[in-house]
């Protein structure tokens, strides 16, 4: 029982993020390189475990607040099926492991996950209270995933790629923040205390600029000389109607189904969604791999 609230304590519904691991990987052509995958795998587990180790950290920061919250409160250590000693020992342990090993495989790639550690350190600790910087971080955890992805794997990541990511991980942040505004209304402040700075307005204005730039980056990347160059194909661009897609449907269900508050939930149980990303990454790799 210990090892299945330790499990359940790391949020492995929460892991899909680290998917961005694998970006460099589709985009460097590398994806049929057997030695590469078994390299980006490996980032991906470690990534994985040290997100499961700040998810613990952020319980254990929060545990008193989380005790007298509806749900949060059937979480393993709020709950006190996992003991507060036992989740600190626990997570010391997989943390010195998980960034022991990523030294071991390449420094940079350790300190880049050495960095994304204490970024969401200071998330739980002192960033999520202020205002669009609370965002910036989560965008900056995303960036550091591409870059962890392209170091281990000893490629070096698009500037365009990297520009989408940011983008992107903005518009889910901010439609994230918009979900909770307006769902918890007048209970807002009480659950997250940043939010008494945000209004559904000011974040509609942030969420049109991330949007109608994530589609021109996204745009632009497929049809840079640089891309074409790189990949040697010119037929990227016909992936951007499942981009386009993709972000029409989350507004959807962020404004009309008042959605958007877990990304991850949407990504599992949203059909309409996962069609789309499942089309998106099969054409992408079919223009990358076999039609040049």
């Amino acid at each position: 029982m210990l090892i299945k609230y330790i499990f359940l304590s790391m949020r492995p519904e929460q892991w899909i993020k680290n998917f961005f691991v694998f970006t460099a990987l589709l985009f460097s052509k590398n994806l049929l390189n057997l030695s590469k995958d078994i390299d980006a795998l490996v980032g991906f587990i470690i990534f994985c475990m040290i997100t499961g180790c700040a998810y613990m950290i952020n319980d254990l920061v929060d545990l008193e607040k989380d005790k007298l919250h509806p749900t949060k409160s059937q979480r393993p250590i709020a709950s006190g099926r996992l003991n507060k000693t036992t989740a600190i020992k626990i997570t010391t342990i997989i943390c010195l492991v998980s960034l022991s090993f990523a030294f071991y495989i390449n420094s940079f790639f350790g300190i880049i996950v050495l960095t994304y550690f204490l970024l969401n350190i200071g998330y739980s600790i002192y960033f999520k209270n202020i205002v669009i910087i609370d965002v910036v971080t989560i965008a900056s955890g995303f960036v550091l995933r591409v870059l962890g992805g392209a170091v281990i794997i000893s490629v070096t990541s698009s500037q365009w790629l990297i520009l989408c990511t940011i983008l992107l991980s903005l518009f889910l942040g901010f439609s994230k923040r918009r979900h909770e505004l307006v769902l918890l209304e007048d209970n807002a402040t009480g659950h997250r205390k940043v939010l008494e700075h945000y209004s559904p307005y000011f974040l509609d204005q942030m969420i049109s600029v991330v949007t109608a730039s994530t589609v021109i980056c996204y745009a632009l990347y497929t049809m840079s000389k640089d891309t074409i160059e790189k990949l040697g194909t010119s037929k990227l661009i016909y992936t951007i109607p499942f981009v386009l897609y993709g972000i029409f449907r989350y507004l959807y269900l962020v404004h009309q189904k008042e959605k958007g508050g877990s990304p991850t939930e949407i990504v599992f149980t949203d059909k309409p969604m996962i069609v789309n990303i499942i089309l998106w990454v099969i054409a992408s790799i079919v223009f990358i791999y076999i039609m040049h």
